[in-house]
């Protein structure tokens, strides 16, 4: 199979909106000079480093990790190719794809990131509030506009929200980082686990349908999780600003400012109790309606998406389908509610995607979306929206030129891995090379074509923080450190089950600590396990969620019969009988503990 293709040209398809402000850059500039000669005390220049989207990297001041936001996830061929020259010339050659939908770019001289600023502005991207103490980037499920169970996109209201809190005064100093999650429906998204979680919703007044939002506070991952709290049956689309600027207004005027370890808005829901805190977001409401000028409105463009498929001439030149692709498609293609189309997930490892690929993967958006861009996943993936199904195969043939063609993206082989100690001052283990590991490992063993894993996943941190969400995954870790009888240290894992973000949304249940070297055995004996257990309808999914909310019709009653299966593996050698025990994934030496100051909470 072949194809001849006439590409668009290459600008055809701009962003919609610029993000960028080029004085922005301009003033980073000036104010690290001011910063190195000591005119700015080291608090206060944290501070405005990360307003403007540069966190602190591990152990040294003198690198940055640049996080650019992409509301929606959106991203233009023209961005990643800008992204792919910026990681060339100032970061490591590579990007990283986060679990919030932004790309980073990691390693980057303090000097060096208003020089990123610079070529951001080129094509109407941010870094602004990507961290800080202000509404990160907003998110929104990256299948909203395709997935057949939606009610309708809400990718317009996600980056109409982006837009009016952008640079806004309300929320340049609040207590601590604020977080929106637009979804398409409970599958595929996590509203329950973030401070303001949407879902898109109908109901019928006088006849008519009348749009509106599923809406869910307080929740959110970290040392301390909770889940969310629906705020109303129905909440109408012209309610949705005035909620969201009451919310905000609450927790900037109630919010800890004082004990930074607990002043996400959660630990204010926690503490008020959710019918206080409710109530008093809808009097908050009332007020914001009754008080706020008639200018203060979303700017929510859903005109209808324009779709033009590329010009193609198709012909056979007597090859076969490329090996592999079956396996490929049933594993990291989604098929959308318009017919004949498919959304294609795209596997990164960890969330890695070298300046090459970056730059292979505009001309695929041109080449092969008939939306003509991009969209960062909730997973550290790109999807590939409105792909023609007869283009599927030669899509596949392209990704595997450029090394991003391995299958299980939508599956269990597909985990999720924070950055870990290869940046980040908090971590403890190497999380990140972990989740490589095991999805390498993973697809070798052809997991992702077993259907009774297909539903599951695995997400890792290297720290109890969660910014790899293991409270919400099937099989989830955190990392720390242990020590054997003679104090020598080697890395170890938190285990937890059951967690998960869908419209059965609960936290994980700690089971016991796994040495790093046993984590993928300790993975495989579940699996094994759970073969060896289910009943004919089970998935691993639902085996886990049966055990550990004491439901379970199989052997495995509890978490009990779990740990006392993994027990064998928790066993220490000693340092003479197995030296690689004692030494974490990525690094040949004896493993330690180090961290510095988080700027989470900065």
């Amino acid at each position: 199979m072949s194809s001849t293709v006439v590409k668009p040209a290459k600008d055809s398809k701009a962003p919609k909106i610029n993000w960028a402000r080029v004085e922005e850059a301009e003033n980073f500039a000036k104010t690290v000079k001011l910063f190195r000669q000591g005119k700015i005390d080291s608090d206060s220049f944290r501070r405005f480093r990360l307003q403007h989207g540069a966190y602190g990297t591990r152990m040294t001041d003198d690198y940055a990790m640049v996080r650019i936001k992409l509301p929606a996830g959106e991203i233009y061929p023209n961005q990643l190719e800008k992204l792919a020259h910026l990681s060339e010339a100032f970061s490591i050659g590579s990007a990283h794809v986060s679990t919030r939908q932004n790309i980073q770019l990691h390693w980057v001289i303090l000097e060096d990131v208003s020089e990123i600023m610079r070529g951001l502005t080129d094509v109407g991207l941010t870094s602004r509030e990507a961290c800080g103490n202000a509404v990160r980037n907003v998110m929104c499920s990256p299948l909203a506009g395709v997935c057949g169970a939606e009610e309708f996109d809400a990718t317009p209201y996600a980056i109409a929200t982006a837009k009016f809190f952008l640079r806004n005064p309300l929320n340049q100093a609040l207590p601590r980082k604020f977080k929106f999650n637009f979804t398409c429906c409970e599958k595929h998204g996590m509203v329950r686990m973030t401070d303001v979680g949407l879902i898109p919703q109908l109901r019928s007044v006088d006849g008519r349908p009348q749009r509106g939002f599923k809406i869910f506070l307080g929740g959110g991952l970290g040392n301390k999780s909770f889940v969310g709290h629906q705020l109303e049956d129905f909440t109408p689309e012209e309610d949705l600003l005035y909620t969201s600027i009451a919310v905000l207004r609450i927790f900037d005027r109630l919010g800890d400012r004082k004990n930074t370890a607990r002043n996400r808005m959660r630990y204010l829901v926690d503490q008020m109790g959710w019918e206080n805190f409710q109530n008093l977001v809808l009097k908050e409401r009332a007020v914001v309606r009754a008080t706020q000028s008639v200018v203060v409105t979303l700017d929510i463009d859903d005109a209808p998406a324009k779709i033009s498929n590329p010009i193609r001439i198709s012909g056979s030149d007597g090859k076969s389908i490329p090996d592999g692709f079956s396996r490929w498609r049933k594993n990291n293609t989604y098929e959308q509610k318009q017919k004949g189309y498919h959304s294609v997930s795209l596997t990164l490892e960890a969330g890695d995607i070298t300046a090459n690929q970056l730059k292979a993967l505009a001309d695929i958006c041109r080449e092969f979306s008939a939306e003509g861009y991009g969209r960062t996943g909730f997973n550290q993936d790109v999807l590939i929206r409105w792909v023609q199904e007869s283009d599927l195969a030669q899509l596949y043939s392209r990704l595997l030129e450029i090394g991003l063609a391995n299958p299980g993206s939508l599956t269990m082989a597909h985990p999720v891995g924070c950055s870990g100690t290869t940046s980040c001052n908090l971590a403890l283990t190497n999380s990140h090379r972990l989740a490589k590991e095991i999805q390498r490992k993973f697809i070798d063993l052809k997991l992702d074509e077993d259907d009774d894993l297909r539903d599951s996943n695995i997400k890792i941190s290297g720290c109890p923080n969660s910014c790899g969400q293991h409270e919400i995954a099937t099989i989830g870790f955190f990392g720390g450190g242990g020590r054997n009888e003679a104090k020598d240290m080697y890395p170890v894992y938190q285990l937890s089950l059951g967690g998960r973000s869908d419209g059965e949304t609960m936290l994980g249940v700690n089971v016991l600590r796994i040495p790093a070297k046993r984590v993928i055995p300790a993975i495989l004996k579940i699996i094994e396990t759970f073969k060896a257990d289910k009943k004919s309808n089970d998935t691993l999914k639902s085996w886990v969620h049966k055990i550990v909310t004491g439901h379970s019709d199989s052997n495995a009653k509890s978490i009990a019969d779990i740990k006392k299966i993994l027990l064998p593996l928790t066993e220490v050698p000693s340092i003479a009988d197995d030296k690689d025990f004692y030494a974490d994934y990525g690094s040949d030496s004896s493993y330690h503990t180090r961290t510095g100051k988080g700027e989470c909470a900065a």
